[in-house]
């Protein structure tokens, strides 16, 4: 009996630095821009603009405040982020679990 693929992967949480930020914003209360940039290691404009996507998509919010006279950014994820995120995990697993308990025929000579 052929197996039920998992749905697709969600492409907007798939992108290896929006996967990052996701991944470090849902073990924080929070984070700073340049604390995401230097633990991701990106530029501040390919940071920039992944930040934007989640933000536009409603997975992270965005706090802007000063701390004396220079700008500090802070991002949080939402519940929609830390649904869609795992959301993301689950599906992963199922694929990866996707050759467990095939038989030799299923195999079709594939290693496991």
């Amino acid at each position: 009996m052929p197996r039920k693929m998992p749905e697709p992967l969600d492409a907007l949480v798939h992108s290896p630095v929006r996967l990052a930020v996701l991944s470090i914003l849902v073990s924080v209360e929070s984070a700073d821009f340049r604390y995401l940039r230097d633990t991701i290691q990106v530029t501040d404009g390919n940071l920039s603009t992944h930040l934007s996507k989640l933000e536009q998509a409603g997975l992270i919010s965005v706090t802007k405040e000063f701390r004396g006279k220079k700008p500090h950014t802070t991002y949080q994820i939402t519940e929609e982020g830390r649904k869609r995120f795992t959301e993301y995990l689950e599906n992963l697993e199922k694929i990866i679990h996707l050759g467990e308990n095939r038989t030799e025929k299923e195999k079709g000579g594939i290693a496991p």
